[in-house]
């Protein structure tokens, strides 16, 4: 699996790199532009599992004014791809799409993209205070000696055959707590999102850190990143918390996590729970299958659950007849035997099992 590597803005057109410590003699850093995505994509084939994201995103990527792309070329050749985003008023950089050729894995080109990228990110965007990027697995001591852990998520993941999917949906909610649960939500418009998060008790009943992660994306909850989240087509799915207390069923779970030495979960957030459902997209998984996800916010196993149903549910009713899906779930990993116990039964997508986000200042 890959690791995202951030990198910077380049103001020139082309940029080139010659490096001693490096096997390579030249390397050149150019913009990415619309012609470059075949070639790109030949150095990406099955990444991912057959469900990378980037031949889906690319071009929308090219038209989005906070993000630079580029790829790097040796004797005209492209080797490799990167892209940051702008968030959080642009005082954070986020790196996203990292590709390495196959061939130059191995040989320092990852190394050199930091190297040669954070200079000219201090040159050029001083105002950038900090980098993020999200891990696929805990990091290693080395990464940590430059980055910082600022959030985790479990994730849980499932492919569902198009033949499959109305009995999938009939398995999921017959194992909800509740079936009142099914009308216990409210799909909202981004003025309830804004007015959702004005002040600071909802921000932290139900994000650590006041940290919003949507499809990979990490981003504070500042106006500024909502409304740029608005110009996806999300499925933003909130509901109120429930006046009930633990049942025994909760109660042993809780003393079973606490005795194997885990953290019991937490009683539901006095904020309720939210739920962000990507727009399904096409991958090259295989043909007519689709991809879709869901970020899980809050602490409450039932509202979880219920929140999985239902943006499933409306991800299906938005797509072609006869697609499949492979949707994954991202939460807080105390709800992750939870969300495992609920797709019991149905076919496991083996793609990773943990989410984590790091953060480097890069302040001088």
């Amino acid at each position: 699996m890959l690791i995202h590597i951030w990198f910077s803005l380049l103001n020139s057109c082309h940029t080139s790199l010659n490096m001693s410590e490096s096997p390579m003699t030249h390397l050149d850093f150019v913009p990415a532009t619309a012609e470059d995505y075949r070639e790109l994509m030949s150095i990406s084939v099955g990444i991912y599992k057959g469900i990378d994201y980037l031949p889906y995103r690319y071009h929308a990527w090219l038209k989005d004014h906070r993000r630079r792309m580029f790829v790097a070329k040796t004797e005209g050749r492209i080797v490799g791809f990167e892209s940051f985003l702008l968030v959080d008023d642009g005082e954070t950089a986020v790196a996203q799409g990292l590709r390495l050729a196959p061939w130059m894995k191995g040989k320092g080109l990852a190394r050199i993209f930091v190297k040669f990228l954070l200079e000219k990110l201090h040159s050029d965007h001083p105002q950038v205070k900090r980098i993020r990027f999200v891990h696929v697995e805990d990091p290693s001591p080395s990464i940590l000696k430059k980055y910082k852990v600022i959030h985790s998520k479990a994730v849980v993941s499932v492919i569902l055959p198009s033949d499959q999917l109305e009995e999938a949906i009939r398995l999921l909610e017959a194992r909800l707590d509740s079936v009142g649960q099914l009308n216990n939500f409210t799909i909202l418009e981004p003025a309830e999102i804004l007015n959702l998060f004005c002040g600071t008790k909802t921000a932290e009943g139900l994000l650590r850190g006041h940290l919003l992660i949507q499809g990979w994306l990490p981003v504070t909850t500042q106006r500024s990143n909502l409304e740029m989240l608005f110009e996806k087509k999300i499925t933003w799915i909130y509901s109120q918390a429930q006046n009930t207390s633990s049942s025994a069923e909760q109660q042993q779970t809780n003393l079973e996590n606490t005795v194997n030495g885990g953290s019991p979960f937490l009683p539901p957030s006095p904020v309720g729970f939210l739920s962000l459902g990507t727009q399904a997209h096409p991958v090259p998984y295989a043909e007519a299958t689709y991809q879709f996800e869901i970020d899980l916010f809050g602490y409450a196993p039932a509202s979880a659950k219920m929140h999985v149903v239902q943006q499933l549910k409306l991800c299906i009713q938005s797509l072609p007849a006869g697609q499949s899906i492979i949707f994954h779930m991202f939460a807080e990993e105390r709800l992750q035997a939870e969300l495992g116990k609920l797709c019991e039964g149905l076919t496991q997508f083996f793609f990773v099992k943990k989410q984590v986000v790091l953060e480097m200042n890069i302040l001088k």
